[in-house]
């Protein structure tokens, strides 16, 4: 079994203490007898902050059902290993956001002269983002840099054995639909923490430089049923028993409800995983 060698223990702490006090955005709206739940729209801005509007969602990018309320996606920590200028490692100040490559849809390989491609399931991850003070309106023109964990739980540029790696990391600007999609392989479960993927949202590519121009910090929980399926196989050894020590409702992020971070997905592990989720900020 793989042991994980960077401090997760330092990890998690390193969540909780730093974590933004969030403000759910899952309320039920009482009308009479008639609610209507809260599905996966994202949103930004105030964390307590939703769009009253209503829209009929896209099945590829909302909830289990095709109604949504735009909403405010919760505000999360980057966590330790955020590679965006905030924080450094044992080399100095660490990013990954000024490399050379760094905007792309495939983010399984390094760049800038570094060389390894990170293996696993591969996964598909699609975002919208939506303008809760505009009628969930799509946004155009906005980056959003997002990373996570190899299958080991290993992040590139800090843990003990990829620090000369800068796979599983990239940016890539909204189309006309707001939409990016980022190809990479499905992360692991290391210790104390429910298997995530983190993103951030800047105003434009221009803007994508440096973790004090991001307008939102997120994370993405990944559906319990596909990380014990992926989980099963090969490389994945180490997230079983990490799993099975750790829920959504333990889980230091996630704790206070996960239902705006929680994508749709489809797949399988032979021919890989899609994930879409809705991602609101208020601009």
């Amino acid at each position: 079994m793989h042991t994980h060698d960077h401090d997760h223990d330092h990890g998690l702490a390193h969540d909780l203490n730093t974590m933004l006090k969030r403000r759910r955005s899952l309320l039920w709206l009482a009308a009479g007898a008639a609610v209507a739940p809260l599905l996966a729209c994202g949103g930004g801005g105030d964390d307590d902050g939703t769009s009253t509007t209503s829209t009929t969602g896209d099945s590829s990018s909302t909830g289990s059902s095709g109604t949504s309320t735009c909403s405010v996606i919760p505000e999360e920590t980057a966590g330790p290993y955020p590679g965006d200028g905030s924080n450094s490692n044992s080399s100095g100040v660490v990013n990954a956001l000024t490399l050379s490559g760094i905007v792309r849809s495939d983010i399984r390989t390094s760049i800038a002269g570094a060389s390894g491609t990170a293996a696993g399931v591969p996964l598909t991850v699609t975002l919208t983002l939506v303008n809760t003070n505009s009628s969930c309106a799509s946004l155009e023109g906005y980056a959003i840099y997002l990373w996570h964990c190899s299958r080991e739980g290993l992040y590139s540029l800090y843990s003990s054995g990829v620090t000369d790696q800068n796979y599983l990391r990239g940016v890539q600007s909204t189309d006309s639909n707001g939409q990016v999609t980022f190809t990479t392989i499905f992360p692991a479960c290391y210790s104390g923490r429910w298997p995530h993927i983190h993103f951030e949202v800047y105003p434009s590519l221009a803007k994508a430089t440096v973790a004090t121009n991001k307008i939102k910090t997120s994370q993405i929980a990944l559906p319990e049923a596909e990380c014990d399926a992926v989980f099963a196989t090969t490389g994945y050894s180490a997230s079983v028993s990490n799993f099975s020590r750790v829920s959504l409702s333990t889980d230091g992020v996630f704790s206070d409800g996960a239902t705006l971070e929680t994508p749709t997905i489809s797949g399988s592990v032979s021919a890989g995983y899609a994930i879409a989720l809705n991602v609101g900020v208020a601009v």
